[in-house]
Formats: structure tokens, sequence, C-alpha cells
């Protein structure tokens, strides 16, 4: 028969890889990552947008050319009237009054914006009063972070008390530590790559802390159905049975994160991509890539770390001495595991290997002079007959 597939055997949760054994690879690869997200924090920094470090917006009817033109415009306004600025992001918008070109530059002052407005007009050849402008302060990008960063404290709490009390502390300790290394990889992402972090992207930061805990507890929950009682067989450590519960809900946890994925792709690369809805970019994007890091971070971080925190506990611990001594007396010869010994001691006397299938049969059929197995009646007492006493007439049944 033909050995089976990848992902036949990923489906049956028979694929064994060992992905706590290597736990130390994770972990350093971990390391390194936020290692280089916290230098590009220090160094790179990150690509506010005007909500976080102030500026000026400009709407402009989109009849005027296509947004690349008139991008190129604004920034020849610009140049020439304010006072060096950039236009720092362009977009396409819809309304019910028609589409427009939304164009957010840097901070400028009100008769700067009053000039840069007219020479605009003048570029192209439309009234000043097509054109609305806006100022935009840095306070109300402060506001909307501090309340990000409290909500992101109570979610905290609340996660780490759910998880206490639907498993144990060192759980809550592994999810809140993977959820904190997803938001630090995704940020690092964000500082490399330059993308612009708006209002928008603050919350789809708080969204995929959602889609990151469900994942980790499902994994977590298959965690806890296979060590259940580990401590009292030699067996199986926690560790092996925590990456059994790792490969048996992997394929699970593939499929969810790719199901999540499709609509997030979908709305980042056709609705802000090709459709121009450039207001999906910054909460597709976010999207996108938090939930890819999420499911790495709940396959490769938070079951390797659980298995990490539990050796700490001295009955684990113990029992994980126990487990590899066993092995090791079995592999010296000190030892035979159960089930081997009758089979060894039929070889000894016959000189010969025991089929297992014969062994099987064998050990299946009566012995000679056996009693027959079968049940006897509900009737029948002593091996007499049912409802007689023994050999007398009246012992029959009447009819």
């Amino acid at each position: 028969m033909a050995k089976s597939g990848l992902a036949s055997r990923l489906y049956r949760g028979e694929a064994g890889l060992n992905i706590v054994g290597r736990r130390k690879l994770w972990f350093t690869v971990a390391g390194v990552l936020v290692l280089i997200a916290v230098l590009s924090f220090a160094v790179r920094g990150f690509s506010l947008g005007i909500e976080f470090a102030g500026g000026n917006s400009f709407q402009v009817p989109a009849s005027v050319g296509t947004l690349d033109q008139t991008e190129d415009k604004v920034n020849e306004a610009l140049a020439t009237e304010g006072g060096g600025a950039k236009v720092v992001t362009a977009q396409k918008v819809g309304s019910t009054s028609g589409e427009y070109y939304e164009l957010r530059t840097s901070q400028l002052s009100a008769d700067q914006a009053n000039a840069v407005k007219a020479t605009m007009a003048d570029e192209f050849g439309i009234n000043a009063d097509q054109i609305s402008g806006s100022q935009v302060s840095e306070a109300w990008g402060s506001q909307v972070t501090s309340r990000a960063l409290l909500g992101l404290v109570i979610f905290v709490l609340v996660v780490a008390a759910y998880l206490v009390l639907r498993f144990e502390w060192r759980m809550a300790v592994a999810a809140i530590i993977s959820l904190f290394m997803n938001l630090i990889l995704t940020a690092g992402i964000y500082s490399l790559v330059g993308f612009e972090v708006t209002p928008s992207t603050i919350i789809g930061f708080l969204t995929i802390l959602g889609f990151a805990l469900y994942d980790v507890v499902v994994v977590f929950d298959k965690v806890q159905e296979n060590t259940r009682g580990i401590t009292a067989n030699n067996n199986q450590t926690y560790g092996e049975a925590a990456n059994l519960a790792l490969n048996q809900s992997l394929m699970r946890s593939l499929n969810t994160s790719v199901v999540a994925l499709l609509p997030v792709g979908g709305l980042l690369f056709i609705g802000a991509g090709l459709l121009g809805a450039g207001t999906l970019k910054d909460l597709g994007l976010v999207l996108f890539v938090g939930m890819a890091m999420a499911f790495l971070t709940s396959i490769l971080l938070s079951t390797p770390l659980l298995v990490l925190l539990k050796n700490q506990d001295p009955r684990i611990d113990a029992h994980t001495k126990r487990v590899l001594a066993r092995r090791g007396a079995i592999a010296r010869g000190e030892i035979t595991p159960r089930g081997a010994a009758r089979q060894a001691t039929a070889e000894e006397a016959t000189d010969e290997p025991i089929d297992p299938e014969a062994a099987a049969l064998a050990g299946s059929a009566p012995k000679v002079g056996a009693r027959p197995a079968a049940k006897r009646s509900a009737g029948a007492r002593g091996g007499r007959p049912a409802g007689g006493g023994g050999n007398r007439p009246g012992g029959a049944k009447r009819r």
C-alpha cells in the first residue's frame, strides 16, 4: 500500500513534526526577530499618519485628472507656498456628492494652507471653493493611542483571568507572552517596511489579539486533553504529549488561518489595491500581517513556552526523569517492556521466532480439557437443568 502524503498525515495528526523538541530553535529565532524589531523602533521609528503627527488635509475633485497627476501638482504647490512640506498620503475616496482625492500633507500654518489652496486652484483650473481643506492636530492621535493602550490592558487582564480559570496559570502566562510577541513582531514589520500607522491600524492591532487568542486556546485545549493524568504512567513525557496535541490540531489551526486570511487578503489586494479603496488599506494591511504572525506564534511559541514552564513543576520534572530513566533501562536491557516477556520465553523454548498472528490465534484458542466459555442460561443452577430438580420426573416443565 502506498504511503500517505503529508497532507493526509497532517489531517490525521500523524505527521510527527517535532515542534516542541526544537523549542530552542524557535526561541532563538523569536529572540533575534524581537531584537531586530526593537532596533527598528529605536532607529527607524514609525511612519505616523497626520492623526498622530499632525498635518493638513485637502480634498480635490477627481475630475482634475489621475491620482498621480494630482499628487504631483499638489507637491509643486507645496514646494512654492508650503515651506518644504510634502504630500504624505494620497487616496481616492467616494461619497454621495461624487469622487474626490484626499491628499494629506505635513503641518502647515493657516497662511501657508490658504496660499497652497490658491496655487492648487490655479494649477487645476478650478475655483478655490471646489477645494476643501482641514487641519488635523496630533492631540487627537494621542487620545486614540491612550484609549487603545487602556483597551489593551483591560483585554490582557480579562484574558489572563479567563485562562487561569479555564486552564491554569502557566497556560495563561504562555498565552499572554505569545500575544505580546505577536504585537511586537507585527509592529516590527510596520517599522521596517515603513507602513503608515493610522487609527485604523490601532483598531486592527486590537482585532488580531482576539484571533491570536482563539488559536492559542484551541491548541491548549488539546494539550490539556492529552496531558490529563500523564504522571500516572511512565510511557510519555509532558513535552511529547504536548507535541502530539500540536500535530493533532495543526491542520485545524492552518485551515482557520487560511479561511480568515482569504477575505482579509481580498479586502487588501482587491479592494485597496485593484479598486483603489484607500480607506480599506490600513485596516486590511494590519489584519493580514497580524493574522499571519498569530498563526506562527500560536504554533511555534505558545506551546513550546508552556512546556518550558511546565518542566519547572517538580511533579512534571520528576515524571520526565522517570520516563527517561525507564527508556534508558530498556535500551540497556535491564528491564523488559510489558508484553515482551511472554513472547521472549516462547522463542527461547522453540528457538524460533513467534509469528504475531499465530500467537494471537493461539492465545484465543481454548485449552485442552477446559470447559466451554459459553454463558450459562439464567435458569441453570449448579449445572442442573432449569426448572427441575435433577432427574425427578416432576422436574419436567409442564405444558
